[in-house]
Formats: C-alpha cells, structure tokens, sequence
C-alpha cells in the first residue's frame, strides 16, 4: 500500500481555484520532489496536506496509509505521520527548543500507546541528534526558532524530523535562505532519515537542493496542475531551460 496517495486533488481560496486535479502516489522509501515557479500552488499543496486553515477542498482526497487525511484534525495528521517542515519557520518566545520537542514527542508516543519519554532519556536522545547535525548543546535551551540564523531554523526542523521520525515528510523549500554549508548539513540530516517505511515530499525552486537530497521522482507544477514527471534529470532540465515550455500544458 502507498504512504501517501493524492487523488485528483482541487483546492481553492475565496473564489481562485488554486490546485486543479493534483494526483501523486508516495511509496515507501521515495523522495518525490516538485518544482514550479511562484504562484503556482506548490506551498498550498504542502499546507493542504499538513491541515492549514484557509483552504477550501472542493474535489479529491488524500489518503495516509489508506486513511482520510480530510477527516483529521491538524493535530492528528501530525501523530499519524505527516511532517511539515516550513519554508519560514515561526519564531515561539518563551517556548524552550526542548520542552517544544519533548512536548512533541510525548504526543506522539501517547497516540501509538507507548509510555512518555522521561527527562533524562529525552536529554541523551537529543544530544546524539544534535550532534550528528552540527548543532551547538546549547541550542535547544534557547526560545524556538528565536533569534537563530536560517541555517540554525532548518537544522531545528530536520531534529524535529529525526525525533518524531513521521511516515510523510514534506519539506517546503526547506533550502530557502541557506548557504551552501548549512544546505549539505541539512540535507545530510534528511537523507539520514531515508528510509523502506518513510517517503519525502520535497518542495523547491532550485536544483542545486537536488544535488545533495537526490529524488525519485521529479514533477512540474504549473498553474495548478501537475505538466510533466520524470526522473532527476527534469530538475536538470528545468534549471537549464525554465518552465516556459510546461506553461501551455497546464493551461
């Protein structure tokens, strides 16, 4: 059975019609990319599927190892498996790194019916994480996401990805911002968590991200439609040769 199936997915906001027949299947153990120009539709996908307010779906469902996504609250999907991984993520004052992530991970050891994580098995399963993804033992006693670089924001994300270790991962232009030493390091992290059980959804403009988490599959979103896939030399392609020539396609 699929991870994740998207069937003829429409969705709209206010009276625009955003996504217009969005249909995809993640398998265990692939890496699906998709890449299109701004305004396309390819962040409303990803906050359509993560449980985002504000969205309106007017045909189609999504299906998480079989199950409605539709039917779960925001919350649920996130202990069911999905994992959202912003492009900007939001700065919580007065929130510590780690009781945000020890909170995280007790929620979702409670849904699968396993006890909560105590203090000091929480402390040595963060410091081994962190330290695989070059973060300073400082970090997590700091406010989340307060005052970090962009570069420390996307290495919080892929910890957080690595403790609640989720069926469906999505990372929504999680290159955005980085240079390229804070790109191989999170990009490290996220191919360290591939795996025969777990598939990505991995959202950019660039292919230079590319290089470094290697997809599966490749697709072109434009104006709301899915106008061509293939394998990783597409993204090759469209960094050569721009979407133009899928503009008419999606029409």
């Amino acid at each position: 059975m699929a991870l994740l199936e998207i069937k003829n997915l429409h969705v709209s906001v206010g009276n625009r019609e955003i996504l217009k027949g969005i249909s995809l299947t993640l398998d265990g153990g692939e890496v699906h990319a998709i890449m299109g120009p701004n305004g396309t539709g390819k962040s409303t996908l990803s906050n359509v599927i993560a449980g985002r307010d504000g969205y309106d779906v007017t045909q189609g469902e999504v299906l998480l190892d079989g199950r409605d996504v539709f039917a779960m609250e925001a919350d649920e999907r996130a202990r069911a498996g999905i994992f959202l991984a912003f492009q900007y993520p939001v700065e919580i004052p007065g929130v510590s790194t780690s009781s945000f992530l020890k909170t995280a991970l007790n929620a979702k050891r409670r849904a699968e019916g396993k006890p909560e994580i105590d203090a000091m098995e929480f402390l040595k399963l963060v410091k081994s994480r962190t330290k695989a993804l070059g973060m300073a033992d400082d970090m997590i006693k700091r406010a989340l996401n307060v005052g970090f670089s962009g570069g420390e924001k996307k290495r919080a994300e892929v910890l957080q990805m690595s403790l609640l270790e989720p069926r469906v991962a999505i990372l929504d232009e999680t290159d955005s911002g980085l240079d390229i030493d804070a790109l191989k390091v999170v990009s490290d992290g996220v191919n360290a968590l591939r795996r025969a059980d777990r598939a990505f959804l991995v959202i950019t403009h660039y292919q230079r991200l590319l290089d470094y988490i290697v997809p599966d599959h490749v697709h072109v979103l434009v104006n709301g439609r899915i106008a061509a896939s293939g394998g990783k030399e597409l993204a090759l392609e469209l960094e050569a040769e721009g979407y133009a020539k899928y503009q008419g396609a999606a029409a």
